[in-house]
């Protein structure tokens, strides 16, 4: 009879141990996801430098969102501080005729403080009023698709560069520091063949492609 207990009771504990286990997991709760629709943009700032004259198709460089993004009802998904990564896929170095170089990227990646990431479809855009428009949870939706076909431009005032969209050669957007010493100059250097520097601190949009699900930001 003592046999049949010394056995009996280590089998009884386990089976307990594991029926506990699975009713603990019935009893995690399911994570709620969120949307960020397809068209809004992010506001985001450059982590590193890029060069029409030396970046080659396949760079990656990193940029951090400087405004933090909600869903439509007003969750936090993405705060500040979050990286997205993005990618060259063309490079044109500016050439003896005068015309500028140019850097065509993509963004595919987001980093969220806490160490969730998620894919996303991302592409270059200008972040301005005239082209954007932000609501009381300070996101902002672009008003121009075509803005997907932008690229950097060299010519940009102090070392800045220029979004071009492409479509249609649509004129391009000063952007970078030191922006702002007028159109003149800007024509002027463009006749030059200036390379595209976008530089570390340069501040633009990456507007989605399509849309990305995301659970309510928590700190880790």
């Amino acid at each position: 009879m003592s046999r049949k207990i010394s056995w009996v009771i280590p089998v009884l504990f386990v089976l307990l141990v594991s029926s506990n286990a699975v009713f603990a997991q019935k009893k995690k709760p399911r994570i709620k996801y969120y949307s960020i629709s397809a068209n809004r943009t992010f506001h985001v700032r450059m982590n590193d430098s890029l060069n029409s004259g030396s970046a080659r198709i396949g760079d990656t460089f990193s940029t951090t969102v400087i405004d933090p993004v909600y869903s439509t009802n007003g969750v936090e998904l993405v705060p500040a501080g979050s990286t997205i990564t993005g990618r060259v896929t063309a490079v044109q170095k500016a050439r003896k005729d005068g015309n500028p170089g140019t850097l065509s990227v993509i963004f595919y990646h987001l980093n969220l403080p806490n160490g969730r990431a998620a894919s996303m479809s991302g592409s270059l855009t200008d972040y301005t009023s005239g082209n954007s428009s932000s609501d009381n949870e300070s996101t902002v939706s672009a008003k121009k698709t075509s803005h997907r076909n932008a690229k950097f431009i060299g010519g940009g005032a102090g070392g800045g560069a220029l979004i071009g969209a492409i479509a249609g050669g649509g004129k391009g957007l000063a952007i970078g520091a030191g922006v702002g010493a007028g159109v003149g100059f800007i024509a002027k250097k463009l006749k030059k063949g200036d390379e595209a520097k976008v530089k570390e601190g340069t501040e633009f949009g990456v507007i989605l492609n399509r849309a990305v699900s995301l659970p309510a930001y928590r700190p880790s």
